[in-house]
């Protein structure tokens, strides 16, 4: 397989950060090519007429968003199994995988980034202080369900880091650039999260920064 690969992908876009952190757990070298999706750039509909990211290209391999790329890059560089090794594990990892994608998108992501991040991108005006409260409302749910699963187990399925793992930072990655994961109220998972963050494949995510979005200032702190 070419090691030749360029990601396309928008910096504050979860299922993009799932893949730049499997590419770097797994070690393989890419390059990055930053795109304003929303605005259907003619190159990136030309690889994936959906017009979303991530899009990443492998020799001359063309791989289409978030899931196609992580089954791809486990199928084709198995060392380290990122989906676990046990079938078990294997089966929970996948289904926390759509926990994220779907469920947490759609409750959290769904209000709280559009109103945050897609309505600045898109000239769309101020943010609606009743989608914040419930975007916030469903995250603290959502923490109270991580929390559980911590703390029964290392890692969110099971004993070893998995993709469940990294679904789930970088949904929470990018509300935490915007600040409003109340770390404070939920310890075992900012234990957690601390962990993730000090992996050498999460810094270039808290390097991410976009012009006219600023992060929050403890973003960027191993140590919060």
């Amino acid at each position: 397989m070419s090691d030749t690969r360029t990601l396309f992908h928008f910096p504050l876009d979860p299922a993009s950060r799932q893949v730049r952190l499997a590419l770097g757990e797994k070690r393989l070298a890419f390059t990055e090519q930053a795109v304003r999706y929303w605005e259907r750039p003619a190159e990136l509909v030309a690889l994936n007429p959906s017009g979303l990211t991530p899009v990443m290209v492998e020799g001359d391999l063309v791989l289409c968003e978030s899931r196609a790329i992580l089954d791809h890059l486990e199928e084709t560089y198995p060392e380290p199994p990122l989906l676990g090794r046990e079938a078990s594990e294997r089966a929970e990892a996948r289904r926390l995988l759509q926990w994220f994608d779907r469920k947490f998108d759609y409750e959290v992501g769904g209000f709280l980034l559009h109103e945050k991040m897609e309505k600045r991108l898109l000239g769309l005006g101020a943010p609606d202080l009743a989608s914040l409260r419930q975007g916030r409302e469903a995250l603290r749910s959502h923490l109270v369900y991580i929390e559980s699963l911590i703390g029964q187990r290392d890692w969110l399925a099971g004993q070893r880091l998995s993709m469940a793992d990294f679904a789930a930072a970088a949904h929470l990655s990018v509300i935490d650039y915007f600040g409003d994961v109340p770390w404070n109220d939920f310890t075992g998972v900012k234990t957690w999260y601390m962990k993730l963050k000090s992996r050498p494949a999460f810094r270039p995510l808290l390097a991410d920064r976009w012009p006219g979005l600023a992060p929050a200032p403890h973003y960027d702190d191993l140590d919060f």
